[in-house]
Formats: C-alpha cells, structure tokens, sequence
C-alpha cells in the first residue's frame, strides 16, 4: 500500500505518490537552489512548475491517476536544471543528461517578441519564426507601406492573429527551442 498525496503544481491539482512527490521536492529545491534569488528567479520557478504540470498532464490517461515515480523521473530526465548538467545526485535522480532534452521536439510557433519591439513586436516575432534578421522584416513592411499600404494592413493582421510571448516557454517555443530548464533560464536573460 502507498501513500499518495493531492498537489498543487502550476496551478493545477495533482494526485502524487509520496515516493514520486519527495523526489519532485528535491529536484524542485535543488533547481531553486541553481536558479539564485530574485524575481527572474522567481519567474523562472512559476514557469517550471508549469511546465511540470503540462508534461503531468500529457501523460494522465485519467483524472483520477496518479503521478508515480517513472513519471517523475521522465519529467525530471527531460527539463533537466538550468546549467545544462544532468539532473542526477545522490538522491537518485535519473541517468539521463540534459542535453539530450529527454527526446523532446522543438516546435517552432508564431508569436509576437515583447522583448524587441518598436510598435507591437511583430516584425521581430516574424523573424524569429522564419529566421530572418528583423531588421529586414521591418524594411520589408516600410517600403511596402509607401508602396501601397499593404504593409501597414498585413502589420495589423499579424498583430491581431499572432499572441504575444508572455512566459518563458512561450518564448522558447517562439525561437524554436526545446522547453527544457536550461533555454527557459537562457530565454528568461534575453531582456
């Protein structure tokens, strides 16, 4: 008989083996411990758990099931910890390195680059998703505004269609990397 324990990760309710939550908490802790202080810090940790909570729920074919420890160790074996090492100490836990990102796959998605922009971030949002020096995305859509104003009417529907890149994993997706703890640390410095 094991003991379980109720949850609360990345603001949704999780039902955890206790073995599986005890390794969760050092992991958590040991990566809080990599991360420093300070509010990126912070940040850093809001969307970790998050990302936790997404790959939790990925994997639960049914409300009612419980989070065992392989579970824990995939998701461990996958983000990894911020300084790119392996996510493995004498708490046992994985084999696996961070670099190889745990099989997971980039998906690049279209959003708008809060970080570099001059009206609403699209131009730089674009050339992120199609790999384009941004400064030429914007001399693109200033000819074609004098041009006709087609510019400015397709500057205004990316606007509107494209979400802006709130969280870390947002951005990574945004630049086309995998979500693990080392490019949400490296995504999170880019300010």
């Amino acid at each position: 008989m094991k003991k379980v324990v109720t949850v609360g990760i990345g603001g949704r309710s999780f039902v955890i083996d206790e073995d599986a939550y005890q390794k969760l908490e050092r992991y958590l802790a040991r990566f809080r411990q990599k991360t420093g202080e300070g509010s990126e810090a912070v940040d850093i940790m809001e969307d970790l758990e998050q990302r936790i909570a997404e790959l939790f729920y990925e994997e639960l074919s049914t409300k009612g099931e419980v989070v065992n420890i392989s579970m824990v160790n995939r998701v461990i074996s996958q983000l990894g910890m911020p300084d790119g090492t392996a996510a493995e100490d004498s708490s046992g836990f994985g084999s696996e390195s961070a670099q190889d990102g745990g099989n997971q796959t980039a998906h690049k998605r279209l959003y708008r680059d809060p970080d570099n922009r001059v009206i609403g971030g699209v131009c730089s949002g674009l050339g992120h998703y199609l790999n384009i020096d941004m400064v030429l995305i914007r001399v693109v859509f200033a000819v074609s505004l004098f041009l006709g104003g087609l510019g400015f009417w397709a500057y205004i529907i990316f606007w509107i269609v494209a979400p802006q890149a709130m969280t870390a994993a947002q951005k990574c997706e945004m630049r086309g990397l995998a979500v693990t703890a080392e490019n949400l640390r490296k995504v999170s410095s880019y300010k």
